[in-house]
């Protein structure tokens, strides 16, 4: 056999593995659906393949002796480069995968090698994990532009033959549609939000069965959460290098089932058995009034670079999948010394990155996303480093296109439109960075609300003015292209970086847990320890480490736009000083619920701030501030105040030494019409944030629009929830605190 050369049986010719069953009957079946389609008579088997030469489906069955039997029954019909036909008799539960035949020319994407099984891409479920090692990779190790010749089977996980059966109700559980203003979003992990909860039972923790438990219902309700996004759910593997650290991916960013609930979130079993215990925590999710949202991959896979494991994608359709840094037809003219190694276009940091440009892919990211949303019940999507999937050309060209094929077609997708849709607005390329710039319905994580606010309660802002600026909306992001306010998704911290508790406890990363010499993780933390790197016994620098947390947990819940609050930060949770804990799926990452800790008055806090955005539309306004009033005569809808009780002028937005800010927001009358078209009427609030190291006087502006308010929220030691102030006053607003007045 030669390496690379143009017959297309060469693939055939090296399988020397036969089954007994090879040549069982197979009914012609249709090409639609892809996937596994059960039904009692048959179970249809579709999976696109255009440049393979021959398809087999394997069916799996063990004994109670462990005894694995693998029948194999080949695929003849081939309609428009998609395989299929169907196998009689075959149950819910079974498990099953791809071999593909075909040409060896990796340079150009074509990997087929029969000897590698291969997971459907179309897959309901997946049961099993990968077992590492030579086997799962299509390419001989030591001469990687040779085939290999193990066979991978029992090192594969294996898709599952899924029923569609579950039962919605009566009502068939119709989507919430919160609307986007009224909405507070909670990041968090199915594993580790309930692995150490106490009051769930131990057989359910960690699972899905768990995170829909009346337990946690209760507790995300009654702190004000109306959604959860749940990170990667996706059936996912782990990277082969974390085994040789003893570690395993915890957050799952590694996919490879776009249609699969990650088996080992279910407590049911993962013989489909994850499906209907998905479905079920979806459905006790929306009777308490709160929504679904998945954190989707599909930017890239887990099969990782050219020299990576083939577990799906790559050995089906290796040139249709992923982006290369020249076209297809142009790689002939390679240099001869070229590796095919040197082919993948990576813009994801994780070794490929899927084409959506290509029919096939974009119709596999569309139909995983119908599927999550018709079948499943999900409310909406957050799509990681989604600047990767709108990419449009060839290499150096392939640039960024918010006309791209996914996002227009996103955009007319019935099913999909009216989803709710959160844009990652990077990937990691410099180029790929495009805050503020998706189209509308798209809304976006703003990662300069995240680091204005993180430098501002350190004391390193420069002045007040892009302050104002996040805090009302971030207007000068998403105002110029129609826009609301509510496009921009607030977020202080999320899953990657430090917990909020370990933002205001260290300095730098802790990362050697990771194995990686603490190399890995951000350095760019916008951090402050407060005078000690990491936990402490001083009374004093906990006091200003729980206050400074405060003022950033309520600056976010009552910012214009939508906040986002990562799991247990209202708790104080730490990782230790970790900023990476991608592969640390033990304490590390997990929820601590003992109720001991100092730091639960975070909850209180959060709890507060979130009822107050709740019960006043003041605070979660539709349309953008004006600076001038909303009705003859009355007050402007928003307005800066000084330190010194004057509104805020040109020279003091540009004082790059003012660090303290006064923010007066109107609700009598809101801009806001009601329902129908009829003036709404709201508290005014005005809030004092002092984000410098200093403590300073405050004077209360005096005019007509507020003449006396109350403290609703406070961290200023000396200001307690609850204290009348008047028109004049003056009060000392401490060092890196913030008070919250409420008209009358």
């Amino acid at each position: 056999m030669t390496p690379g050369c143009d017959d297309r049986q060469v693939a055939l010719d090296i399988w020397r593995w036969t089954s007994p069953d090879a040549t069982a009957p197979v009914w012609p079946g249709r090409s639609w659906p892809l996937g596994a389609t059960w039904s009692p008579e048959s179970t249809n088997f579709a999976v696109s393949a255009p440049a393979a030469t021959a398809m087999w489906v394997c069916l799996f069955d063990e004994t109670d002796d462990g005894t694995v039997t693998e029948t194999t029954y080949q695929l003849t019909e081939h309609s428009l480069g998609i395989w299929h036909g169907a196998v009689p008799g075959v149950a819910p539960g079974t498990p099953y995968g791809f071999r593909a035949a075909g040409p060896w020319q990796p340079s150009q994407g074509l990997r087929f090698n029969p000897y590698k099984l291969l997971l459907d891409p179309y897959g309901r479920a997946v049961t099993g994990t990968v077992t590492p090692g030579p086997s799962i990779f299509a390419h001989d190790l030591a001469h990687p532009e040779s085939p290999s010749e193990l066979d991978s089977a029992a090192a594969m996980p294996r898709s599952v033959v899924v029923a569609p059966d579950f039962d919605w109700g009566p009502d068939g559980d119709p989507p919430l549609r919160r609307r986007w203003r009224d909405s507070v979003i909670y990041e968090l992990h199915v594993k580790g939000f309930t692995a150490l909860h106490a009051e769930i039972p131990e057989e359910l923790r960690g699972t899905y069965a768990g995170l829909g438990s009346p337990e946690v219902i209760r507790y995300l309700t009654d702190l004000g959460i109306t959604a959860v996004e749940l990170l990667p759910i996706h059936a996912f593997v782990s990277e082969p290098h974390l085994a040789d650290l003893g570690l395993s991916n915890y957050w799952g960013y590694n996919s490879i089932g776009f249609f699969a609930p990650h088996g080992a979130y279910s407590s049911s079993g993962d013989r489909g058995q994850q499906v209907t215990e998905f479905q079920q925590m979806v459905k006790n999710f929306h009777a308490a009034g709160i929504e679904v949202i998945l954190d989707v991959v599909y930017n890239h896979t887990a099969e990782a670079g050219a020299l990576g494991p083939t577990y799906s994608f790559r050995g089906l359709d290796d040139r249709g999948t992923y982006h290369r840094v020249a076209p297809v037809d142009d790689a002939a003219g390679l240099p001869a010394h070229a590796r095919f190694d040197d082919t993948y276009w990576d813009v994801t940091g994780c070794g490929n990155t899927v084409n959506a440009q290509n029919p096939q892919a974009l119709r596999l990211i569309l139909d995983s996303l119908r599927y999550w949303v018709t079948e499943m019940h999900v409310d909406g999507f957050r799509f990681d480093l989604l600047s990767a999937l709108t990419r449009s050309g060839y290499a150096s060209d392939m640039a960024v296109d918010m006309q791209s094929n996914l996002l227009t077609t996103i955009g007319q997708d019935p099913a999909l439109r009216h989803a709710k849709l959160i844009a990652e607005p990077w990937d990691a390329s410099g180029d790929g960075y495009k805050v503020g710039e998706y189209p509308p319905p798209w809304v976006e994580w703003n990662d300069q609300f995240r680091d204005t606010m993180r430098d501002f309660w350190r004391g390193r802002s420069d002045g007040v003015r892009t302050v104002a600026t996040r805090l009302a909306g971030s207007s000068d992001l998403y105002a110029d292209d129609g826009r609301s306010p509510y496009a921009s998704v607030n977020f202080i911290t999320a899953h990657d970086g430090f917990t909020l508790r370990d933002l205001v406890s260290y300095e730098s990363k802790h990362n050697e847990a990771n194995g990686e010499g603490n190399r890995d993780g951000t350095d760019n933390n916008r951090s402050s320890n407060h005078g000690v790197e990491g936990e402490t016994d001083d009374a004093s620098v906990i006091a200003r480490r729980q206050r400074v947390a405060a003022n950033l947990m309520i600056t976010l819940c009552l910012s214009n736009g939508v906040p986002m609050i990562t799991a247990g930060d209202e708790r104080g949770r730490t990782q230790g000083g970790n900023n990476n804990p991608y592969a640390q799926d033990n304490a590390t990452s997990w929820i601590d619920w003992r109720p001991d800790d100092a730091w639960l008055g975070m909850w209180d806090v959060t709890r507060t701030a979130l009822r107050l955005r709740r019960e006043h539309p003041a605070l979660r306004q539709r349309h953008w501030f004006e600076g001038r009033p909303a009705i003859a005569g009355g007050p402007k809808d928003l307005a800066w105040i000084h330190p010194a009780g004057r509104e805020m002028t040109g020279d003091d937005w540009h004082d790059g030494d003012l660090r303290v800010i006064g923010m007066f927001v109107s609700g009598d009358p809101l801009r806001s019409p009601g329902p129908r078209g009829e003036q709404q009427r709201d508290a005014s609030f005005l809030f004092w944030l002092n984000g410098s190291e200093a403590d300073c006087e405050v004077v209360l502006p005096e005019n007509a629009w507020v003449q006396t308010g109350s403290v609703v929220l406070s961290t200023a030691p000396e200001v307690a929830t609850g204290t009348a102030l008047r028109a004049g006053e003056t009060f000392t607003l401490t060092a890196q605190s913030l008070v919250v007045l409420r008209q009358g």
